[in-house]
């Protein structure tokens, strides 16, 4: 490749999970510090980083789709642009992506993206690298010090995971589960409150099996360490997800009926109401012993609202086993949950399991579930008009005098405030909830709630 003026310019494309948007952003904070800004809407960026997601089917196909059309773009704008490709895909796929897609400048892994600078520099000059080396707590160590200015805000407290589901390939593009610091993450979740943010998501790929050791030096879980980030005054909510069933505590589930900023909202993946399924998966845990933790969710926090992941059409999957999975939806009534057709990804054990299932048999059990699981949505939605709520608000509507942002439960809620009321985003306002739809909310304003 052939030297290049240092960018001035750059966008970041996040593909797939929450952990995905957090890495996004802190690549961007990379680059902010650089001096590069953000492109604007429509503007041909100067560098474009593809933070990619290996979940899904053909992952990698879409990646050098997108490689194609951000260089087509770029030379119809008189421009050659940088493409770095992070994420998952970048962190399985590297040495092939450098093969076979030469107008890729960079390609660095999810635990590398702190070396980001460095890499450009060689771009720059016209050096192609790649760097997927997993040194995970030294990625945040390098990493800049969070200021962002936003009502809502993601922290990353674990990374990787043990597991080792059959399906899926986060233990080979994420590494072994490893746990951020206690101090670390208080002091980041300070530094994102004096810049704004009133309501915090703890991340992880196995978010409750964080563990450490508090400011006195006594061994704590997750549930310890969002007792204490409750105690910082500007943080008014925590959120937190994925969660494993086989990482719940009694200290975390006694958390949600005791810590007041702890949101009434669990998302808590099964895959699966076949036991037999559960075990082919190495899910590690029953059907019943699943629904007996969420009955003691309920105990402790009676109004919960309850989130899943299915995957359905796995390798030898009767429409039995299947039926297993509707019954547990119907005992469950998740108010929002998430299904997928099973994907074979490459190098797990799923993916050369006998049983393989047709597409179509996939396709007729997802529109199944999925007819179930937005009946439930809905149900939640209809039950909660009538009630009367803090939401926190994110952004303007598309209206004039509208306004959106989310209920306790995770809702999206839209009202519109009339001449006087005057809200802004980042207040919390007590809301009527007055009609509900699939996917929304409709409240009526009451009053600022005060700081």
């Amino acid at each position: 490749m052939k030297p290049q003026t240092p960018p001035r310019t750059y966008r970041v494309k996040s593909f797939g999970c929450q952990m995905n948007v957090y890495d996004g952003e802190r690549m961007a904070e990379l680059l902010d510090a650089r001096g590069i800004r953000p492109a604007t809407e429509g503007e041909d960026a100067d560098l474009v980083v593809l933070n990619t997601c290996h979940i899904r089917e053909k992952a990698a196909e879409k990646v050098y789709s997108d490689i194609g059309r951000i260089t087509k773009s770029g030379r119809a704008a008189g421009k050659e642009p940088l493409i770095a490709v992070a994420g998952c895909v970048a962190q399985a796929e590297g040495e092939e992506i450098m093969a076979r897609a030469p107008a890729v400048s960079m390609v660095v892994g999810p635990q590398a993206y702190h070396r980001l600078p460095e890499m450009l520099d060689r771009a720059t000059k016209g050096e192609r690298a790649s760097d997927t080396d997993m040194p995970a707590i030294a990625k945040f160590a390098q990493l800049p010090r969070r200021a962002k200015r936003s009502p809502s805000a993601f922290l990353t407290v674990q990374e990787g995971c043990d597991k080792f589901c059959t399906y899926c390939v986060v233990p080979y593009t994420r590494g072994a589960e490893i746990s951020r610091p206690f101090a670390d993450l208080v002091d980041e979740a300070k530094r994102l409150t004096d810049g704004g943010a009133r309501e915090i998501t703890l991340l992880g790929q196995n978010v409750n099996a964080w563990s450490g050791e508090d400011a006195r030096g006594t061994a704590i879980g997750l549930d310890g360490l969002i007792r204490e980030l409750a105690t910082i005054p500007d943080l008014a909510r925590i959120r937190y997800t994925t969660s494993h069933p086989n990482d719940f505590t009694p200290g975390l589930v006694a958390a949600h009926g005791e810590v007041k900023k702890l949101m009434p909202y669990l998302h808590l993946p099964v895959q699966s109401g076949s036991d037999r399924v559960l075990k082919a998966m190495n899910r590690q845990h029953t059907a019943d012993r699943y629904l007996r933790l969420l009955d003691e969710m309920r105990t402790v926090r009676p109004d919960i609202a309850l989130s899943g992941d299915f995957i359905v059409g796995f390798p030898g999957e009767t429409e039995a086993e299947f039926e297993e999975t509707l019954s547990l939806v119907d005992e469950v009534r998740y108010a929002q949950a998430f299904s997928f057709k099973y994907s074979p990804r490459p190098g797990t054990p799923a993916a050369s399991m006998d049983g393989q299932l047709p597409r179509e048999v996939m396709d007729d059990r997802l529109q199944r579930l999925q007819s179930r699981l937005n009946r439930d949505q809905l149900a939640f939605n209809e039950a909660s008009v009538g009630r009367t709520c803090d939401v926190l608000i994110e952004r303007r509507g598309k209206h004039e005098g509208q306004w959106l942002g989310k209920s306790p439960w995770l809702q999206s809620v839209w009202f519109e405030a009339e001449p006087g009321q005057d809200p802004a985003i980042g207040d919390m306002v007590e809301v009527e909830l007055v009609e509900a739809g699939p996917n929304s909310m409709r409240g009526t304003l009451l009053e600022k709630v005060a700081a």
